[in-house]
């Protein structure tokens, strides 16, 4: 009876070397957890049925309560270790993808991007037959179930452009994906997803947003969209167009609503290629594109000045041009653009004329006399598109000179009027012979704009006085002269 008991003591304390050996961690656990948690599963079973066992043997007074108390810890132990095993490889195999990044416009106009993430975790039948059967946490804590999930957007400078900034999903269901809503507050094409989930587990996938092809239109975002532009000149608008649409993807560019005086084309930005229709691909749904208004020289009853013309811009599918045959013979608004379901944008232009003041002056080199007046007169025109006020005229003359504009000032210059000014100009009484100069300045005011004329540089000479004697004794001299010349060819003819 002795030996049995010590043949039994024997076993015990074997079993015991042999499920400590069995918890002792493996170094390969950390690299493979599966293998882990089948080790530590393993262990935890051996645990446990001895545990159940000794448990009867202690009813019974086999054993001694230190040495069931000792196979109580070792039990513990091994649960414990299934358990942390359990938990590293639940949260290892949790995994959230994003299944789909749709960007849309709302209503007001507003950019928005719709993600929608998906457990894509899943459980193999050998890592759900690891679960304990009749433990509800373990069951309800798998990879089927991730909790609190946290979603931003961020742009390539790692900045997030997303309103909200962040967004928590609480449960995210194996099956059962979820669509988010953010607004973008940056248009971009592609962004980052930041994803937060389970233990702090992070994944930063990057996509290519794909653009809701329900829509069935391009969208217009124009940079500018009222400009103004000077009468004679050209103003530019430029517009960024998305392709929304999984039917079409070439489109007719038009504008509605401006007048046919006034000149237009579309052109490719960065280039002189002019534009009649655009067409996207997969790789190119968003196109940069330039309007180039051209205004005439003068207004008419279709322009007027300084008020807004309202216009659109539009895209047409090339397989509905048979639709718009009076895209040009109407006046179209927002609500009948919307109601035929074509791309479009609200653009404004306003006419703005400009002065241009020429001084034409027929005469710019004069004589006089010191001390006499010496009128000169020059014209004044504008050869803008916009009426001139308060034309006033300055010179600069040699020191101690006087002179005089008649008029003084001319207080407005309709476009294409001429009016002729006298400037009277006399020299101080001590001028002395030679060349003196004048310099013109004419300034003006057209719509609180100042306005310069090119100056004008008059050069005034004062010739040296001949006197009577001088004179005479010139005239003496000339008459010798052409006598001797005469003389001497007569003698030369006799010989």
């Amino acid at each position: 009876m002795r030996y049995k008991y010590l043949l039994l003591l024997l076993l015990i304390f074997a079993n015991h070397f042999v499920q400590a050996q069995s918890m002792f961690p493996n170094q390969r656990d950390d690299s493979y957890p599966l293998l882990g948690l089948k080790r530590a599963y393993t262990a935890y079973e051996r645990a446990k049925n001895e545990y159940d066992r000794n448990k009867q043997l202690l009813e019974k007074g086999l054993i001694s309560e230190s040495q069931f108390e000792q196979l109580k810890s070792n039990f513990f132990d091994a649960e414990v270790n299934y358990q942390q095993s359990l938990l590293v490889l639940l949260f290892e195999k949790q995994f959230v993808s994003v299944r789909k990044a749709v960007k849309v416009r709302d209503d007001s106009g507003k950019k928005r991007v719709q993600i929608t993430l998906e457990n894509t975790s899943g459980l193999s039948a050998e890592y759900q037959h690891l679960i304990p059967a009749g433990d509800s946490l373990f069951q309800a804590m798998g990879p089927e179930t991730i909790y609190n999930v946290y979603v931003s957007l961020s742009n390539d400078q790692n900045a997030i452009i997303s309103q909200p900034y962040e967004k928590k999903i609480p449960v995210l269901e194996f099956g059962k994906p979820q669509t988010i809503d953010f607004e973008i507050l940056q248009d971009v094409d592609e962004l980052t997803v930041n994803i937060i989930y389970g233990n702090g587990s992070t994944r930063n996938p990057k996509v290519f947003l794909q653009k809701d092809a329900s829509m069935n239109r391009v969208l217009f975002q124009a940079q500018q969209f009222s400009q103004e532009g000077e009468l004679n000149g050209s103003t530019t608008f430029g517009m960024d167009l998305e392709l929304f649409s999984g039917e079409n993807n070439t489109y007719k560019l038009e504008v509605v609503n401006l007048p046919l005086s006034l000149n237009r084309y579309f052109v490719e930005r960065g280039s002189s290629t002019r534009l009649s229709s655009i067409r996207f691909n997969e790789s190119a749904r968003t196109r940069q594109t330039d309007l180039r208004v051209f205004l005439p020289d003068r207004v008419d009853e279709s322009i007027q000045m300084d008020k807004a013309i309202p216009f659109f811009a539009v895209a047409i599918p090339v397989d509905r041009l048979d639709e718009f045959r009076n895209l040009q013979t109407k006046t179209w608004t927002a609500e009948e653009l919307e109601a035929k379901n074509i791309g479009y944008t609200r653009l404004e232009l306003i006419p703005r004329g400009v002065g241009r003041l020429i001084v034409k002056a027929p005469q710019l080199f004069v004589n006089g006399k010191a001390s006499e007046p010496t009128q000169i007169e020059f014209q004044v025109k504008n050869d803008g598109t916009r009426t001139l006020q308060n034309v006033e005229f300055e010179l600069d003359v040699p020191f101690g000179w006087e002179f005089s504009f008649s008029p003084k000032r001319l207080a407005s210059l309709d476009v294409r009027e001429e009016k002729s000014v006298v400037l009277t100009l006399t020299p101080k009484n001590d001028a002395g012979v030679g060349r003196y100069e004048a310099r013109l300045k004419t300034s003006s005011v057209s719509d609180n704009t100042p306005i310069r004329a090119e100056d004008k540089i008059f050069t005034f000479e004062i010739p040296a006085e001949a006197s009577a004697t001088s004179t005479g004794f010139l005239l003496l001299l000339l008459f010798v002269l052409i006598g001797g010349l005469v003389y001497g060819g007569i003698k030369l003819s006799k010989k």
